[in-house]
């Protein structure tokens, strides 16, 4: 509904919510907004769990556990087909990479989410992930949580800083109420999508996490969402193999990062959809064939490691496979999922899937402190044994903190996931260690990357976030006239007299910037009327120092500006058209106006 519907009063709920805006002040507005986006999300998010679990169950339900399928070399590549068809026919917009897409919307986008963005995700990762995608459906339920978020802030009229809070609002309550944690939800809110804490933003992200992880409650029951009970508490002994796991942790990370940016850049050179989906589903449908716990998110094995002991274990993770009733391979086996889980996943996105690396990573931290936990007992080292179900949610903190560099979203996260408050001191100890570890080799997350190497993204650091927010368009003056290089000097007099501004472009017929005339340069000759028809543009004109682009960012932009000492900069686009001309005291007025607002409560 657009907003000259709503005001003309077509949506009674609306008009009542525009009717508490105009009677309540701001910031117990934006709270009253941040509890229905809490609503939403959790809504959205059991609406996603309810599709992928109804998929799944109505293709699997009839599999024989002892034999391998051949129907999972179909399944996949069903699911990634229709995921595509439907974004590329219906959707018609990239909805990959959801993080990311909110790190974008903040940065580049002053926050504002299509609208699509509410309900698209849900219905691309539902198909993805119950034909047996390998990747999960928290991003997209985070999207959609943040787009739930920007679109109503947009519908009030809300300011940029509240838009944000909203979109941040959004994320903490998906999160919340996908893994009924609150304190994650907050925490990831800070950590990913480095939403400043200030009192005014703490209360609508509680009231937003709260009341999601009360819908869910109330849907969904209280039990947390894998079940696991501490037998055998954490003692200091055990301190130098938490440290050894944690890096472990980042090792695995590091490998899943770079892995999954290779894999994706292989899809990225691939044209065509059709080409895309065949690639990503064939890989992917073979990988789940030889390994089927790589079929969808993975959380059934995660509860299994977690919970069942010995040969039933073993058994369990090996249904449906080539490998089953022979679980004195287990090891090898899970060895060969945590190298192939990467690929995996990166198949169903690149091939055209919809999903997040939120389930990955926590099943590949599992798997990989399982993994680790196994041969450290097996080669008895420093003769402290130590308990593999404890290693495995520890290895899923573990795993979080290094691939998204959220070493307390990680932490928190696996505490209130399994209800494991007791092993918070391991799980501090893992996450920092695989997060320092990680951050020797890549210092932004698997989600911030790919903005970061643009410089589009948002960081903690207010000039540095003042400078992303900054677009070079707003300090372009594109008013002033130009000049062609066969213009006399007379013509020159009379354009430039009525014009603002020292420095005008020279461009020839196609736009292309020739060069700049000076207006301080022309005082030699612009009083001699008798030199009117003798000099043109063409001589007159100098080669200009340093150009900017209209792509540039706007770090780059300040410090050309230093460098040269210059007011005005000439700006081309990318195939070297003169755009207009940026200016230092538009530059500088713009990012003192936007540190004001950053700084203010």
């Amino acid at each position: 509904m657009t907003t000259a519907a709503i005001d003309r009063g077509y949506n009674p709920i609306l008009r009542g919510l525009l009717f508490l805006q105009s009677h309540l002040n701001r910031r117990q507005f934006i709270q009253l907004l941040s509890f229905l986006v809490g609503v939403g999300a959790a809504l959205s998010a059991q609406l996603l769990k309810w599709l992928i679990h109804e998929i799944q169950f109505l293709l699997t339900f009839r599999f024989d556990v002892g034999r391998a399928q051949w129907l999972f070399l179909v399944y996949p590549l069903v699911g990634i087909l229709l995921t595509a068809l439907f974004i590329k026919y219906v959707v018609r917009d990239d909805i990959g990479h959801g993080i990311t897409r909110i790190l974008y919307a903040i940065s580049r986008r002053q926050g504002h989410i299509r609208r699509h963005n509410t309900w698209s995700s849900i219905l691309a990762s539902s198909l993805t992930i119950g034909f047996g995608g390998s990747v999960g459906a928290e991003s997209p339920i985070v999207l959609t949580g943040s787009a739930i978020g920007s679109n109503l802030g947009e519908v009030f009229h809300l300011e940029h800083k509240e838009l944000m809070l909203l979109i941040g609002c959004g994320a903490s309550a998906a999160i919340a109420g996908i893994f009924k944690a609150p304190i994650a939800g907050i925490v990831f809110t800070l950590e990913v999508l480095m939403i400043d804490l200030t009192m005014a933003s703490l209360l609508p992200l509680l009231i937003a996490s709260l009341t999601a992880t009360c819908v869910t409650y109330f849907l969904t029951g209280p039990a947390a969402m894998f079940s696991f009970h501490l037998n055998d508490p954490f003692v200091v002994e055990r301190v130098p193999s938490s440290i050894c796991l944690g890096a472990f942790c980042g090792i695995l990370s590091l490998y899943f990062t770079r892995a999954m940016n290779w894999f994706e850049q292989v899809f990225g050179r691939i044209n065509g959809t059709f080409k895309r989906v065949a690639l990503g589903g064939t890989i992917l449908a073979i990988l789940i064939f030889f390994f089927p716990p790589l079929y969808g998110e993975g959380y059934n094995i995660i509860a299994i490691l977690l919970n069942d002991a010995g040969t039933i274990k073993a058994e369990s993770v090996m249904n449906n496979s080539l490998f089953f009733n022979h679980s004195e391979y287990f090891l090898i086996y899970l060895g060969l999922i945590l190298f192939f889980k990467v690929f995996a996943t990166t198949a169903t996105n690149g091939g055209g899937g919809c999903g997040g690396t939120f389930a990955p990573s926590l099943f590949m931290g599992c798997l990989g402190g399982y993994f680790f936990s196994k041969v450290w007992n097996s080669l008895s080292l420093l003769g402290i044994h130590v308990p593999e179900r404890n290693y495995a949610l520890l290895g899923m903190a573990g795993l979080m903190s290094g691939v998204f560099h959220a070493p307390l979203t990680g932490v928190f996260l696996i505490a209130e996931l399994t209800g494991g408050y007791d092993l918070f001191l391991p799980l501090m100890i893992v996450s920092a260690v695989s997060f320092l570890t990680i951050n020797l080799f890549e210092h932004h997350s698997i989600y911030a990357m790919r903005l970061a190497r643009n410089g589009e993204l948002l960081t903690h650091h207010k000039d540095k976030s003042i400078l992303t927010l900054m677009t070079l368009d707003a300090v372009i003056d594109k008013s002033v006239p130009v000049l062609r290089p066969e213009m006399k000097l007379g013509q020159i007099v009379r354009i430039v007299s009525n014009a603002q501004g020292e420095d005008f472009a020279v461009v020839n017929g196609a736009g292309a910037l020739l060069g700049i005339v000076n207006l301080k340069a022309l005082r030699k000759v612009i009083f001699r009327s008798e030199l009117y028809g003798l000099y043109t543009a063409e001589q007159l004109m100098q080669k200009p120092r340093i150009t900017l682009e209209t792509l540039d960012a706007m770090s780059s932009v300040m410090d050309r500006f230093q460098e040269t000492e210059a007011e005005m900069l000439p700006v081309l686009d990318g195939e070297g058209i003169f755009v207009g001309f940026a200016s230092k005291t538009r530059l500088y007025s713009l990012y003192r106006k936007l540190m004001k607002d950053f700084s203010e409560e």
